[in-house]
């Protein structure tokens, strides 16, 4: 009886569910249109809700309906359980459009963070993430607030799966739900991978225009095509899935008319294959297409002749069927279930459903979703420190041993399974290393059998492995690869368990893996028995940690790409790497350019005219740009060529057949707007001379000819004179030949005349295209020609704004920064503290302040908690000095700089939120709230490429001002080749102890003259702290929070005593590298071969030399990698030792290398690695010792040139920001700075000049025997002179201090300014402080100090290479 009452109870209960889905459809149906939001739950029987556990019979998974309060009124789970969930069964697929959670009723439970997943079977779950970049909801606060959550994106789905992830800190896990949506009606098909359906046309073909196709898709198996239709000229279409992800193949023309034309392929997604639903739209017009995956879209265009896509008889779904060829096909059919498929407008599965004559059958198509079998549950292994997965064995017996298994991941290496044979005495470990899969028995006297399968098996995609073990014989079969075998040593007896993934702490059976598998597995079969994995869950079967189960949590994290710049993504489980070889940029995320951005920025670092890379926008979309900058005395000119640079002769055009010229630049004309835009000032000149040939003058005001500006506007105005007037520069200098026409052409002589001139209105360039009308008539000819683009000055560079006591901040429009923010500026500023920039959100923000007289700081907040970085200089920043700032954050870390100070860094964090949401106007100066406003001056500020107008910008501002007073703060630089120019309170100084030059403005070169067996060597001590430090801090950086100062990525420093930590720093900071880049400088005169002019070893055996081989060809050698040769690069095969002065600049960014020699070799490289420099050991100018070669392990034909050394002058070296010359002169005596042999200071320039007026015979002879002269005579005379001057510099040093002492006294009762105390007071104060204790004028130069500290007197060393004027 009680059994008949339950089955009523049962029918009862079902009766009721379905009655009530009934009247929820009907009631709803009259609000489908306006809503879908009705309760779901309410009607839902006790049986719909399960969980993992239940912490009492009060507290059942039933009793979670929202606002319910009977029993214990929630639900909660027992406090041992390891993955508790509450999930539940919504009878049928339903369409999801929020939720809501509250809390156990009258209880200190509740669930303050959770995670959702959502099924279609209870088996194969997918996480539904609130955000794009987040899947966790924020839950509760307290028991009987209601939470809701309003879905982005509808769900269709039959069960949901609710995961605590945090809980009341006062009580434990309780929960309440409740789920809002409708019913959801779709028509689905399901294909067996065997299986088709063929929609047939009424005619014998179709021919469309446009076409849209639309379905929603679930697949077991990574390839299979959906949609196939193909037509008798070579049309078709395919619509496929191709390793996980949906491709697209389309061609629109005729095949025997136009081959290859108009093929186009494109795909999109990626591990489609998850047995979750995907929603795929097609929308092609004419030859415009659209291809949709998930709300994500590619648009392509097809690049042949036709327009329209022809068909033949049939479309297929499913397969491609092969005529004639029952249940034959062409490609992989699709596994899986299709729904809601519509071609055209078409249901064509509710045709198939209804037998409609258009619609054939192949194979088994049947019309509801049903499951693969087996069944496919998952279980993701978490960590690859910590994870495992332990399962029972029995004992092998006659059978042996068989393992069949599928997994899928990212990473390299990881342990896929391990178990003991003949009782321990064997291990039989199968394991991903390199990225394939490798087989190992370890015998009991560490002998190992392996068997290597070169495949790659880490594309995120599906792999099945299975292994038997029998008769002393392990057979291994991945995929369909051919089956590889190995034999073992010994019979094995015995096995207790097989170990996946990881092994626990203490196990003999499992032998302990370096890395542990990170990715999914399912399907385990031990001995032809498949292992249930819920029952593992539920602790009834083995034992696991770290395993999360019912779901594959693999991640795509380059889809979309987050690698800027067509950098290359890879992956691995938990992060995304770029690889930003051959695209111009670096950085995490390939956001920074390589580049300069301005070839006034190239003078500034020291260079000299020759074609150049710039990048004019910076971090922004467009390329870099080649462009020849011409650095005179006065300006520096960019130079950019077009296709027709040549003089013209036209003939024979009318005005209704012109002669019609197009230029095109050797550049885009996007990168020359960015150009000219960054430029002060742009002209091109256009030559126009002219017989019988009249430019304007016609009796209607039309012109004959004209040209058009980079907008491809038409101009009729000519060279020389203004915009909106049809007029030559001859009528606005009032010469024109006949005064009565405003252009000399007008005046239609027969003699040949010009109207040559500038164009130089800068919105109007480049010139783009020239026509000419009125070359036809007897004796009339034009000739022309169109000079290339040239543009000077930097507006950018120096645009700058000063901001007052009491001011207000400058406004922008909101920083445009969601997934990378870079930005620099330069400041000065008498100020402790003050704000830069700052941009608000509603919960997110960005700030970049100076938080105290000798700190930056950096804060910002994506959405996960405040994230702070700070730089702390030695010296002040207050020191009213121009200062460099530069931060960035991207996906992958935030880093600040300031100055040459060493680059912070912080990692982010691989999960949460990503994108940073700002609403608020930016701030410059100031902030929202006005506090902490900036006093001082900002320039060029930068973010993402974009350099904002500041002075435009404070002319509408109060109490700010354009520009910036001060001796440094034009755009011509008075200091040179990297020197920084510093104020005064009367003038200013050249600081050059960043350049390779001296001098007052650091133009004057610093050279030497080497004899047979001198050399210069700088060496560097090994920087064991930093790299003790950085390995213990790599250790706990994943438990570190993002905010913390003390990453592990930031290099460690001292802030004590300027002369204590000075001797440790220098290697800690310069002798690591940071970044895979050199900068290498230097000109050269020799005559001999073979010869070494630079070589820098590390103690990693990496090296970088640069030499002279026999021939005199200049070759240079880079060893990264001391595993493999060293690669060689030869510029110019002929002789460079040819007693001229050669200039040598070589850079390398990653694995680029670009060399360029004097004016005419500008070559770019490729290196086969792009790994970094690090823990520099020595740098040697001239003959290389064996010690140092042997510990840089040079190759031969290096030891030998090292061996010559270098016999001739050398001349302002620079190596980054080393200037071993310099030091060499400056730092005799040094234990760190080693000088062999005879050096004599000289002046390659000056004899590369001498030597020029010589023939060619002769110059080469006379050069080295100036070089001899030089070394014979400097010794006597240059003593003398030294002498002399030395006497004379100490009277006069003597006479000056005094003077300046009594000047100085009476000068410090005279009236100053108040910005001007506040900075002598400043220095005053510093003086005093064991802080800042360095000597005068010594702060700014501080990292340039750091790179040898060779116990050196600095103000011997600042007395050379500074000298202050007065203005």
């Amino acid at each position: 009886m009680p059994a008949l009452l339950a089955k009523m109870s049962s029918r009862s209960a079902s009766w009721f569910y379905a009655f009530s889905v009934v009247v929820l459809s009907i009631c709803g149906s009259t609000h489908a249109a306006k809503s879908c939001n009705g309760p779901l739950l309410s009607v839902l029987p006790e049986s719909s809700f399960k969980s993992s556990s239940t912490s009492s019979n009060s507290q059942l998974p039933h009793s979670a309906k929202l606002n319910r309060r009977e029993g214990e009124g929630g639900w909660a789970p027992e406090r041992s359980d390891r993955q508790p969930w509450l999930q539940l069964d919504l009878r049928e697929k339903m369409e999801i459009t929020a939720i809501a959670t509250q809390g156990r009723s009258g209880s200190s439970d509740w669930v303050s963070s959770f995670m959702l997943l959502f099924s279609d079977s209870s088996l194969a779950w997918k996480q539904y993430g609130q955000s794009e970049d987040t899947g966790t909801y924020r839950g509760n606060t307290n028991s009987e607030g209601v939470v809701q959550h309003k879905l982005v994106h509808s769900i269709a789905a039959r069960f949901l799966r609710f995961i605590p992830l945090d809980w009341s800190t006062t009580g434990w896990i309780g929960l309440r739900v409740e789920v809002y949506g409708c019913a959801y009606k779709s028509d689905v098909a399901n294909f067996n991978g065997r299986s088709a359906l063929l929609y047939r046309f009424n005619q014998k073909s179709q021919r469309t225009v446009k076409d849209v196709i639309s379905l929603r898709f679930k697949s077991y198996g990574a390839d299979g095509v959906l949609v196939h239709g193909e037509g008798h000229r070579g049309d078709y279409l395919t619509l496929e899935l191709h390793h996980g992800t949906l491709a697209l193949h389309l061609n629109l023309d005729d095949a025997k008319l136009y081959p290859s034309r108009g093929n186009v392929s494109v795909g999109l997604g990626s591990l489609l294959d998850d047995q979750i639903w995907h929603y795929v739209l097609v929308k092609r017009s004419n030859k415009q297409v659209n291809l949709t995956v998930d709300g994500h879209t590619r648009h392509l265009s097809t690049t042949g002749v036709e327009d329209s896509l022809e068909v033949d008889y049939e479309l297929s779904f499913g397969g491609i069927p092969i005529p004639g060829k029952p249940g034959s096909f062409l490609r992989k059919n699709f596994h899986g279930c299709i729904e809601n498929l519509y071609y055209n407008g078409v249901s064509i599965i509710n045709l198939a459903k209804r037998r409609k004559l258009q619609i054939h059958s192949v194979g088994n198509v049947t019309f509801s979703c049903s499951e693969p079998q087996p069944q496919m549950v998952s279980a993701t292994f978490l960590s690859s420190s910590g994870s495992y997965l332990s399962l029972p064995l029995g004992s092998l017996g006659v059978w042996g041993l068989d393992i069949h298994f599928h997994f899928r991941t990212w990473n390299q290496e990881g342990l896929l399974f391990s178990t003991g044979l003949a009782q321990g005495s064997q291990h039989l470990v199968l394991q991903i290393s390199g990225g394939q899969l490798h087989l190992m028995v370890h015998g009991a006297a560490e002998q190992k059998t392996n068997i290597s399968i070169e495949v790659g098996v880490t594309d995120g995609l599906w792999h099945s492995v299975s292994l038997s073990y029998r008769d002393r014989m392990v057979s291994l079969v991945l995929d369909n690869e051919p089956t590889s075998t190995v034999d073992v040593q010994s019979h094995a007896d015995s096995g207790n368990s097989v170990f996946f993934g990881g092994c626990p702490q203490y196990s003999g059976d499992c032998k302990k893996p370096t890395v542990a598998f990170q990715g999914c597995m399912r399907q385990i079969f031990l001995n032809n028995q498949l292992m249930d994995l819920p029952h593992v869950q539920q602790g009834l079967l083995g034992n696991y940690s770290k395993l999360q189960f019912d779901i594959c949590g693999i991640r795509n994290r380059c889809l979309p790409n987050f690698c800027e710049h067509d950098g290359r993504c890879t992956q691995s489980w938990d992060t995304f790497y770029c690889d930003c070889s051959g695209t111009g940029y670096t950085g995490e995320t390939c956001h920074n350019s390589i580049y300069e951005a301005s070839c006034e920025a190239h003078r500034q670092m020291g260079s000299t005219s020759g074609n150049f890379y710039i990048d004019p926008d910076g971090s922004g979309p467009l390329k870099a740009a080649l462009v020849y900058c011409n650095m005179t005395e006065n300006k520096v000119w960019t130079v950019v060529g077009h296709n027709n640079r040549g003089s013209v002769n036209v003939t024979g055009a009318t005005t209704k057949k012109p002669y019609v010229m197009r230029f095109n630049y050797t550049v885009s004309l996007e990168q020359l707007r960015t150009l000219i835009g960054r430029s002060e000032h742009c002209q091109q000149e256009v030559v126009y001379s002219c017989r019988k040939s009249r430019l304007f003058n016609t009796w209607d005001g039309r012109p004959l000819s004209w040209w058009l500006d980079g907008s491809g506007e038409k101009q009729t105005y000519w060279g020389g004179s203004v915009p909106g007037v049809q007029q030559c520069s001859c009528s606005l200098e009032e010469n024109c030949i006949d005064m009565n026409y405003f252009c000399n052409c007008d005046a239609d002589t027969h003699l040949w005349v010009n109207d040559t001139g500038l164009l130089s209105y800068k919105d109007h360039l480049p010139l783009t295209e020239i026509v000419i009308g009125d070359t036809n008539r007897t004796g009339s000819a034009a000739v022309y020609r169109v000079g290339s683009l040239h543009c000077n000055g930097d507006r950018f560079l120096w645009n700058a704004a000063s901001f007052y006591p009491g001011s207000s901040s400058l406004h922008f429009p909101k920083f445009q920064a969601e997934l990378s923010a870079d930005i620099s500026l330069y400041f000065k500023t008498t100020a402790s503290s003050g704000v830069l920039l700052e941009n608000l959100g509603t919960t997110d923000f960005i700030t970049l302040k100076l938080t105290t007289p000798s700190a930056v700081t950096f804060i910002f907040d994506v959405g996960n908690g405040p994230v702070d970085l700070t730089v702390t200089s030695p010296v002040p920043l207050n020191d009213k000095q121009w200062h460099y700032v530069r931060a960035e954050r991207n996906l992958k870390e935030a880093s600040l700089q300031v100055d040459q100070l060493p680059l912070h860094t912080l990692e982010a964090p691989s999960e949460g939120h990503y994108r940073l949401q700002l609403k608020s106007l930016l701030f410059i100066g100031g902030s929202t709230f006005k506090e902490s406003t900036f006093l001082g001056c900002i320039r060029a500020l930068t973010l993402n490429g974009v350099t904002l107008d500041l002075e435009e910008q404070a002319k509408l501002t109060p109490g700010v001002t354009p520009g910036c007073l001060g001796h440094c703060n034009g755009s011509a630089s008075v200091c040179h080749n990297r020197g920084r120019c510093m104020e005064k309170n009367s003038g200013y100084v050249c600081d050059c102890t960043h350049s390779a030059y001296n001098g007052p403005h650091c133009k004057k070169e610093v050279s030497m003259s080497f004899e047979s067996g001198s050399s210069v060597t700088l060496t560097f001590q090994m920087p064991f702290p930093v790299m003790h430090n950085r390995g213990r801090d790599s250790q706990s950086s994943s438990s570190q929070p993002i905010h913390s100062q003390s990453s592990s990525r930031q290099p460690i420093h001292s802030q004590s005593s300027s002369r204590q930590p000075i001797h440790s720093q220098s290697s800690a900071i310069y002798a690591h590298n940071g970044e895979s880049r050199e900068n290498v400088a230097f000109s050269y005169l020799t005559t001999h071969t073979p010869a070494m002019l630079l070589c820098v070893s590390t103690y990693h055996q990496q090296y970088l030399a640069i030499i002279l081989a026999n021939n005199g060809s200049l070759q240079i050698w880079y060893r990264l990698n001391r595993e493999k040769r060293a690669e060689i690069f030869t510029p110019k095969v002929s002789s460079l030792a040819d007693g001229q002065l050669h200039r040598v600049q070589v850079h390398r960014e990653g694995k680029d290398l670009y060399v360029q020699i004097d004016k005419d070799i500008d070559q770019k490289y490729n290196l086969s690695s792009d790994m970094k420099m690090n823990t520099l050991r020595s740098l040697t100018l001239g003959k290389v010792t064996g010690t140092s070669a042997g510990h840089a392990g040079l190759d031969e034909e290096v030891l030998r040139a090292g061996s010559k050394g270098f016999i001739g002058c050398l001349s302002s070296v620079q190596f980054n920001h080393l200037t071993p010359l310099k030091t060499a002169i400056l730092s005799r005596g040094s234990s760190l700075v080693h000088v062999l042999g005879n050096l004599v200071e000289s002046n390659c320039g000056a004899l590369a000049d001498s030597t020029t007026s010589q023939s060619a015979s002769e110059g080469v002879d006379r050069g080295v025997d100036r070089l001899k002269k030089t070394r014979s005579d400097s010794a006597v005379i240059g003593g003398l002179i030294t002498a002399v001057f030395l006497i004379t510099l100490c009277a006069v040093a003597v006479t000056s201090c005094f003077l300046y002492r009594r000047c100085s006294h009476s000068h410090s009762h005279t009236h100053t300014h108040p910005l001007e105390k506040a900075s002598i007071s400043q220095k005053k104060d510093s003086r005093h402080s064991p802080e800042h204790s360095y000597p005068a004028g010594l702060e700014n130069s501080y990292p340039v100090d750091l790179v040898l500290d060779l116990n050196l007197d600095l103000h011997s060393s600042v007395s050379h290479s500074r000298k202050e004027y007065y203005i």
